[in-house]
């Protein structure tokens, strides 16, 4: 009762945190953290902005003072002073890019784990993910924060400084270094705002169509024996063509624009000069001015400049910001999932409807059951009856659209996978391996306990087969790892589900592809299992693995035709059999599994 108790608070404690009011993005409270650090990263921004009047002030006081003087005393004197400012600059600038590469790093370290589970998780539960562009989103955002896009934008404001030093020289040549400013700015933003819609579908139709040629590398083999790869190429190079397309017209877009922003930056340097000139005849001001002048709108414009060099980074940038804080604010539940004790096996599927993600139809309506620790359950029915979807939500990989599956009470979904997902077991329809050794593979990639190894390889009857491998336990696997056969590839999958001996076991098709051999294993691995007191569920289409169960499940189009005790389910589909070979059917037969036999007839 106790344990009950507790398993109901637990799952009482995840409801709530579930309904929390959405708190502020995840990579917002990260860069709040290091908000001393982009302040020390701005003053000393500032005093580097400060600092490159050095060589105009330096240019101007050569030419006004010491070419009119002969004086070579102070010449020495204002070349001694700007080596030193030089100097200071050099290490202010070293100090700022230590500071970003730091802070690029804190960000890394504290969200590159929670994108890499957030992305895993998203494609589990969606397929259609392009992992690859969430990974690298993080690079993206870490580029920015340790290169020119980010210098960029903390300069640009700076541009201000060099219209008020024009200003102590004449009014009019500050008047001049505003309006061009004005100017950029104005065709800059015109520039970005008919390009930048065009640019993001165009980035967008990018990923998709390197996601498109990645899903189709997983199955190269098939698509080359098939043929199929003219129409693989097609389906790329569509997407491929919409990049293309959308790029162009995003560049054609700001051609204009683009062109009078470039035109603007060669020619006022000229147009600036042209003033001072005017002014210098008139009298108004210095030689040296003249000099400086042109210098002065340049350094003006400078910032400006790097900011639209720089723009398409700011907003890969940028849209690498808002992707990761959506993924991780769609999975800040499995942040603050609390600690809850290990499962012992009562599975309770109440009312379920499933719907796959990004669906709308459901797969299956109505499912209830429950099995107590120790209990068997075979899940039948012809093709399309909705045995891997159940197997998903049996798992919380889906979460319900209505209804609920609890594992000691606690709503599965909710669960975090890396808090049970040791502690549970799973056999998948396609089975794959990591990259890894047999050892490693059994163990789930942690740390290899080499008696429960040995063990799970043993129930399967796998032992001896992996001994004959070339460096048996320790020979690879993976995509370029030990090649092995179907049945083996099965055989090693359930030792991996079995690993520890979890209180919770799901197999899907577990002995699709055994021999009588392998499905001896099989059911003498189960009837371990049951002896262990592990709550078994598996999928099968094998008359074989029925006769080791003790609950049996029949679904057809998505709906549970009977549910029961095995024997009883089986018996009276034999008597309905024997009823349909003679013609009539008795009072007493049970007519609520007469659709089983059909059913379970398919299956097999």
């Amino acid at each position: 009762m106790a344990r009950s108790i507790t398993a109901q608070s637990a799952g009482k404690g995840l409801a709530e945190l579930a309904m929390r009011p959405r708190e502020d993005p995840p990579l917002r409270k990260v860069l709040d953290q290091c908000r001393q650090t982009f302040v020390l990263m701005l003053v000393l921004t500032t005093v580097i902005e400060l600092l490159s009047v050095t060589p105009l002030l330096y240019m101007i006081n050569v030419f006004d003072r010491v070419i009119s003087s002969r004086s070579g005393i102070t010449l020495v004197s204002l070349t001694v002073m700007v080596v030193a400012l030089y100097v200071f600059w050099s290490s202010m600038e070293w100090m700022r890019s230590r500071l970003m590469v730091r802070l690029s790093l804190r960000i890394d370290w504290d969200l590159s784990a929670d994108v890499f589970d957030a992305s895993f998780r998203r494609y589990v539960g969606r397929k259609n993910v392009n992992v690859h562009q969430l990974l690298g989103d993080m690079l993206n955002l870490r580029q920015f924060l340790t290169g020119a896009p980010l210098l960029a934008l903390m300069s640009a404001p700076f541009a201000l400084v060099f219209i008020v030093i024009a200003a102590f020289f004449h009014p009019y040549l500050a008047a001049f270094a505003l309006v061009a400013s004005v100017l950029m700015v104005v065709f800059t933003y015109l520039s970005l705002k008919v390009s930048g819609p065009i640019l993001k579908e165009a980035e967008d139709a990018n990923a998709e169509a390197g996601r498109v040629a990645a899903s189709s590398l997983r199955h190269a083999e098939a698509t080359l024996a098939l043929g199929m790869l003219g129409a693989v190429r097609s389906r790329w190079h569509e997407q491929h063509r919409q990049f293309l397309t959308k790029q162009v017209y995003a560049s054609e877009a700001s051609g204009l624009t683009g062109g009078f922003t470039g035109f603007l930056s060669k020619a006022l340097p000229s147009l600036q000069m042209g003033l001072a000139a005017y002014l210098a005849i008139q009298g108004l001001i210095t030689g040296g001015m003249v000099i400086v002048a042109s210098l002065m709108i340049s350094r003006a414009l400078g910032p400006l400049n790097q900011l639209v060099s720089n723009w398409q980074s700011i907003v890969k940038a940028r849209q690498a910001y808002d992707r990761l804080n959506q993924l991780l604010l769609e999975d800040e539940k499995h942040q603050h999932s609390m600690q809850l004790p290990p499962p012992i096996g009562q599975l309770d599927v109440s009312e379920l409807i499933a719907v796959p993600p990004g669906h709308d139809k459901p797969v299956l309506i109505g499912i209830q059951f429950s099995l107590s620790p120790g209990q068997v359950l075979a899940v039948v029915g012809p093709s399309a009856a909705g045995k891997s979807s159940l197997v998903k939500l049996l798992l919380g990989l889906w979460r319900p659209a209505k209804g609920s599956v609890r594992l000691d009470s606690v709503e599965l979904c909710d669960w975090s996978h890396d808090e049970v997902g040791p502690l549970v077991g799973y056999v998948p329809q396609e089975i794959d391996f990591l990259e890894g050794t047999v050892a490693e593979n059994i163990a789930r990639l942690g740390e290899v306990d080499a008696e429960k190894v040995v063990h799970a390889a043993q129930l399967i009857g796998m032992h001896e087969a992996i001994l004959a491998f070339p460096q048996g336990y320790e020979t690879l696997l993976g995509d370029a790892g030990f090649n092995l056969s179907g049945g083996q590839r099965q055989r090693l999958a359930i030792a991996r589900a079995i690993y520890g001996m979890p209180k919770y076991v799901v197999m899907d098709e577990p002995n699709s592809n055994l021999d009588e051999v392998g499905e001896a294993a099989l059911v003498k691995t189960i009837e371990a299992l049951k002896a262990n007191g592990s709550t078994v569920v598996i999928t099968t289409h094998r008359p074989r693995l029925i006769s080791a169960v003790d609950r049996m499940l029949v679904l057809r189009s998505g709906k549970q035709i009977a549910f029961g005790p095995a024997q009883d389910i089986l018996e009276a589909v034999r008597k309905l059999q024997v009823v349909g070979a003679g013609g009539a059917t008795p009072a007493a037969a049970p007519q609520r599994p007469a659709p089983a036999v059909a059913a379970i007839g398919g299956a097999a």
